[in-house]
């Protein structure tokens, strides 16, 4: 059980890591008229995806494919949290009520895996 719970955490850290990559994007085009920040916000971003490129390489390798692809869209999530911190978006209810639906729909496949569908290392 304690195994299982660190992948599914490594996995949202990879998925924590790809939303990264959208703030680069906003960023890069919010500073459009500067061409230095731009071409500095679109390497990190690049940086961003080539990271988590790397990691769920590695991730899919202890997941069912459709396990890791339900995580991922946990990516909802962490996206209006960024959102939120670094842009001042602000949350409705219709966004929360996405959201939990998203973040309980992953909580049902993840309480639902066998601890064979995770592979030992």
């Amino acid at each position: 059980m304690q195994k299982k719970i660190k992948n599914i955490l490594l996995l949202q850290g990879a998925v924590v890591i790809y939303t990264f990559s959208g703030i680069m994007s906003k960023n890069v085009s919010a500073n459009g008229d500067n061409p230095l920040k731009m071409l500095f916000f679109l390497g990190m971003e690049f940086v961003f995806l080539g990271v988590y490129a790397i990691l769920w390489q590695q991730l899919i390798k202890r997941f069912e494919l459709s396990v890791a692809y339900a995580n991922r869209s946990m990516a909802v999530l962490w996206s209006m949290l960024w959102a939120v911190c670094f842009f001042g978006d602000r949350i409705t209810v219709k966004n929360m009520a996405g959201v939990l639906l998203v973040a309980f729909g992953t909580l049902m496949i993840n309480t639902d895996m066998d601890e064979k569908e995770i592979a030992d290392d």
